[in-house]
């Protein structure tokens, strides 16, 4: 497969059009619990100095009002997304009150119960209610502990001007936007052949807070009196404690083009599903869920990516794909790392924009079963256990090193990160490449292998261990000026986000029940696309 990539790139480099690879956007999503000084969940609200949840553009909640979320705007490199999350975490910092800061990790600190965890609040409109219900209805099927497990997402686009060039170099009588839409599922199809590559190498998460595991211990190993672990893990948070939810193992999402995605979406969203008929939709005259289907929303399906388009107001997400296509892909696989201030380099996102480039380019045929199930082999057995010497996966049906394989993606990869870097200036993309395969050599660089050993070096259980770190971050975060117009202009977005609030909960001319059944009818509702963009 990567043979087709090297004749493309060789190809693009006849026309003198290579360039037109870089410069694509990119952006990232990032979440963090709210703790405080001593490492417990923060029962406090979402702070009101930040801004409203449900309207601000950049810092809103996931699951929990102790849950915040950091987003940055798409940006055409990657040191303006890091710049712009450092600020983030300036400002977050520099209002956020002394008894508090952000957990550094993936896997949450020490949660006692479920009802410990505060379940996200966006005021009283249609909107606020409806991801507020949404969120409940996900206690009741999964549970709060698991909602806590934060991540960071890798949003990435092509450059608009690349797709034209591209369709013409291929051939494809199609028009743009559908060339463009099976572009865009070719490089998903290819990111979840070769995806288990990002737990590999940044996975952050191989030990978790014996609190967190409930009992359920019987596969871990004790690593001290509060943590368990697995000795080759390198992500636990993409594992079936994490997000690999076995309620969701039947679920049969097809790839193979976006008209066979949105329906195979639409259908899980459509389909009633037995145990959540049993929890109803209200408990005591509470609602609990939005609908008893195997989803409640699209976005309750996880997977190491999605097809993203912009939505509008009150429109679906699916509908916006259908209608409008792929407009960019969702990388959700990264663990918070916890060797990092913010939680993501920009060394990573270098490596991560030459890694998707390669799986756009590459061959990329549909997804049968046999492959769809070696897919999920390889995901999971990575996640568990990808550290573990002599360690093989299934490629095309046949078992092959998890060495030998990510060395020959690095090596497809090379030539694309000569071309990122002549086009930037510099050798960021090489210098990320280099540093990956460094860790591929010596599995004792690879963050997973580094909070392990440095736990057993220290005898520090992970709560001890996460919690220095993350006072450590703060302390940075909280010495480091904050310039005055960064500091105004959040303040700007922070005082608009409370009056777009505002403006929702004064014009409801729906009750919320009728207001769900337009939703889900397709009739849309009057809310802005900022607010939708996750529910």
């Amino acid at each position: 497969m990567y043979e087709l990539a090297q004749r493309r790139l060789n190809r693009m480099q006849a026309l003198g059009w290579v360039d037109a690879l870089a410069g694509g956007k990119r952006g990232v999503e990032k979440e963090s619990l709210r703790i405080t000084r001593e490492g417990r969940l923060a029962r406090t609200l979402h702070p009101q100095s930040w801004g409203s949840a449900l309207t601000h553009p950049y810092i809103t909640t996931d699951y929990s009002e102790a849950l915040p979320e950091f987003i940055t705007p798409a940006f055409a490199s990657n040191e303006e997304v890091a710049g712009f999350l450092d600020n983030i975490h300036r400002f977050i910092y520099h209002t956020l009150t002394p008894d508090e800061l952000l957990w550094c990790a993936s896997m949450p600190c020490a949660i006692r119960d479920d009802q410990e965890v505060p379940i996200a609040e966006f005021g009283h409109s249609n909107i606020g209610r409806m991801k507020h219900v949404y969120r409940v209805g996900l206690d009741y099927r999964y549970g709060r502990r698991m909602q806590t497990i934060a991540g960071v997402h890798f949003n990435y686009s092509l450059p608009l001007e690349f797709w034209p060039l591209y369709q013409a170099m291929e051939r494809d009588p199609d028009s743009q936007r559908n060339f463009i839409d099976k572009q865009y599922f070719a490089l998903i199809r290819n990111f979840r052949r070769l995806g288990w590559l990002v737990p590999l190498l940044f996975g952050s998460s191989p030990v978790v807070g014996s609190s967190f595991l409930a009992g359920r211990t019987t596969r871990f190993r004790q690593l001290d009196p509060h943590t368990h672990y697995l000795p080759h893990a390198t992500s636990l948070r993409m594992s079936d404690i994490g997000y690999k939810n076995k309620n969701q193992a039947a679920l049969r999402m097809s790839y193979d083009t976006l008209d066979n995605y949105v329906q195979s979406l639409s259908r899980a969203i459509a389909t009633p599903y037995p145990e959540y008929e049993v929890i109803g939709l209200y408990d005591g005259g509470q609602r609990v869920q939005l609908n008893t289907n195997m989803l409640q929303l699209e976005n309750e399906f996880y997977s190491y990516m999605r097809p993203k388009r912009t939505t509008r107001p009150g429109e679906k997400p699916s509908s916006a794909l259908r209608e409008r296509g792929v407009e960019y892909v969702e990388m959700r696989a990264l663990d918070v790392q916890a060797f990092s201030r913010s939680g993501v380099s920009t060394e990573h996102m270098c490596f991560l924009e030459a890694f998707l480039l390669l799986c756009l380019l590459a061959e990329s045929a549909p997804i049968n079963e046999e492959e769809q199930w070696a897919i999920e082999y390889n995901e999971l057995t990575v996640a568990l256990r990808g550290r573990e010497p002599g360690l093989r996966l299934i490629e095309r049906g046949r078992r092959v090193s998890v060495v030998d394989w990510a060395q020959q993606i690095m090596k497809a990869m090379e030539p694309i990160c000569v071309v990122l870097d002549a086009a930037a200036g510099g050798e960021c993309y090489r210098d990320a490449l280099r540093a990956q395969r460094a860790a591929l050599q010596d599995f004792s660089l690879l963050p997973s292998a580094r909070m392990v050993a440095d736990l057993r070096a220290s005898g520090e259980s992970f709560h001890e261990y996460a919690l220095e770190r993350s006072q450590a971050h703060a302390a940075w975060f909280r010495e480091d000026s904050l310039p005055e117009k960064v500091r105004a202009q959040f303040h700007v977005w922070a005082e608009e986000s409370w009056v777009a609030q505002r403006a929702l909960e004064a014009d409801e001319s729906l009750n919320f029940e009728d207001y769900l059944a337009r939703y889900f009818a397709g009739q849309g509702a009057d809310i802005s696309a900022a607010v939708w963009s996750e529910a």
